[in-house]
């Protein structure tokens, strides 16, 4: 509900139509004081309503997946007493008795037996970001430089404007680096104000710019800026190239006493190729843009009937966009490099897809990682498909290219960099502290240069040279996976006949040529 012109809202409305709606306290209090013309919006149902996100989606699919085939998770309740407990927490809000009504559900960690902290620690960020402005009290030696390094990927600005106003809450003197390490080695470097990030949260790429340029390249003239601009500390947001960039810098440590500084990597990438965490800022958009693309694709081969669509997405060697976009689709197959498959395996889905056509749903969708084979490129599968569907189904192919890496962030990219600033900056100021002697800054120990990273349900600081052995340098990605565990779902909801309770290994087996013939099959 809006209250516009129309309905006689505001002062001249109430002289013209003495029945209009009064204003309430709050836009009294604005417009007494403030002078602004003011207007309520209700957003209502509207909040209800709309296309589920990928996350929803896939999220939907795991838990029903899961429940239909494993028994209850030892909850010791039955459903009524389950649903009658849901009522506890609010209970014991409204009552002000938050830790007993938690005493009621069981054990819960410790984290969890105060609701107003963690409150406090979630919702923090936000307001403090926006309306607080650094106090001179608080003023450090200390000085810190912001870059972007890699592809660009939504949520990237997020990150630069909660760590800048973090960082300068704090007293620190910020930087933010144009044009990723070569911008540092050129000399790019420029002081940042507050209100220089205000309009950042919601904007797309990297407004900093960004290249793929590493440091080893460009050695000298990087400690040469670090030593002009007298910094302290580096915060690093980007994908693989970042978590590599740095990793260059701590190796060159003995060569050069300027780099023993505090290092920190947000991983930004919509790969989410990157050691030391479960989620990179920018692939949650990535995937809804891929989703919302897919979804279209779709409604036009139901309208076509008998169309099968093969379409194509980006990840390099990576199949985490694939793998989830094809839960949350629906796709009947999602060809990725870490699940090795060859030509019977290809003969198998071009079955499974003649099959299909013969029931209710005459249309198609496989999905394939860009880098997923090296001979089975998007054409071979369209040829294949073409020529083994012929009478049955035609086909068509869709790259769906950079649109992935474009667009606003949704609002898990936003929080999720806004938050990863601001704790990158406060883990950062941490270490400055702890290593700051005799008048100078000197870091050297492992864990003075860390990804930071949402790993499981925490958020960990993980040294990169402790990563260096989990990673995969000739694909640019961990050896281990957490989300090829998802491919079992994947094809359990495409109607192939397999357990759930297969396991998938997370391990990276195939990494060799030899190994890609190995008939594990999709």
């Amino acid at each position: 509900m809006g209250r516009g012109e129309d309905q006689g809202g505001g002062p001249v409305g109430w002289a013209l139509n003495p029945r209009a709606p009064r204003l309430s306290p709050d836009e009294q209090l604005v417009v007494q004081r403030l002078g602004f013309d003011t207007r309520v919006t209700v957003l209502g149902h509207v909040q209800r309503g709309g296309t589920p996100s990928a996350f929803d989606r896939i999220l939907v699919g795991g838990v029903m997946s899961r429940a239909c085939s494993m028994a209850p998770l030892g909850l010791g309740h039955t459903l009524v007493e389950v649903v009658g407990l849901t009522y506890v927490v609010p209970r014991g809000v409204h009552s002000r008795d938050s830790a007993g009504s938690l005493e009621t559900l069981g054990p819960v960690p410790e984290a969890a037996r105060s609701l107003t902290p963690v409150w406090v620690r979630w919702l923090l960020p936000g307001p403090v970001l926006t309306f607080l402005s650094p106090l001179s009290s608080l003023k450090t030696n200390f000085s810190l430089a912001i870059l972007n390094v890699g592809a660009p990927a939504a949520g990237m600005n997020a990150a630069v404007r909660s760590a800048v106003r973090s960082g300068i809450s704090q007293g620190h003197t910020v930087y933010v680096v144009h044009d990723g390490f070569e911008g540092l080695a050129k000399g790019q470097v420029q002081e940042v104000s507050w209100h220089d990030v205000a309009g950042w949260l919601g904007r797309g790429g990297s407004m900093l710019g960004t290249k793929r340029t590493l440091p080893k390249s460009y050695m000298e003239k990087i400690v040469g800026n670090i030593r002009t601009h007298n910094i302290h500390a580096l915060l690093v947001i980007g994908g693989f190239e970042a978590y590599e960039g740095v990793l260059q810098l701590v190796e060159a440590r003995g060569r050069y006493e300027e780099l023993c500084i505090v290092m920190c990597v947000i991983p930004a990438t919509i790969s989410n190729n990157v050691p030391g965490t479960d989620y990179s800022l920018g692939s949650d958009t990535a995937v809804n843009a891929a989703m919302e693309s897919c979804d279209r694709i779709k409604q036009s081969a139901s309208g076509t009937k008998r169309r099968v669509f093969i379409v194509e997405t980006m990840g390099g060697y990576c199949g985490y966009l694939a793998t989830v976009t094809g839960i949350a689709v629906g796709a009947d197959a999602a060809y990725v490099f870490e699940d090795p498959f060859n030509i019977q395996d290809l003969k198998a889905n071009v079955e499974h897809m003649t099959e299909k056509m013969k029931t209710e749903i005459q249309r198609g969708l496989v999905l394939r990682n860009e880098k997923c084979h090296e001979h089975y490129t998007t054409e071979f599968l369209y040829n294949l498909y073409s020529s083994e569907g012929k009478g049955v189904f035609d086909c068509r192919t869709n790259v769906l290219g950079h649109l992935q890496q474009g667009g606003a962030p949704t609002p898990f990219d936003r929080n999720y960099g806004t938050k990863l600033g601001v704790k990158a900056m406060l883990w950062m100021s941490e270490k400055l502290r702890a290593v700051y002697r005799n008048g100078r800054v000197f870091a050297n120990a492992p864990d003075s240069a860390c990804v930071i990273g949402l790993q499981k349900k925490a958020v960990a600081f993980s040294p990169v040279t402790e990563l260096k052995k989990d990673t995969d340098f000739e694909h640019r990605m961990p050896r281990e996976q957490w989300w090829l565990n998802l491919r079992l779902m994947l094809k359990m909801l495409a109607h192939y006949r397999i357990s759930m309770a297969d396991y998938v290994s997370g391990e990276l087996e195939h990494v060799t040529r030899r190994s890609l013939s190995i008939d594990k099959g999709f």
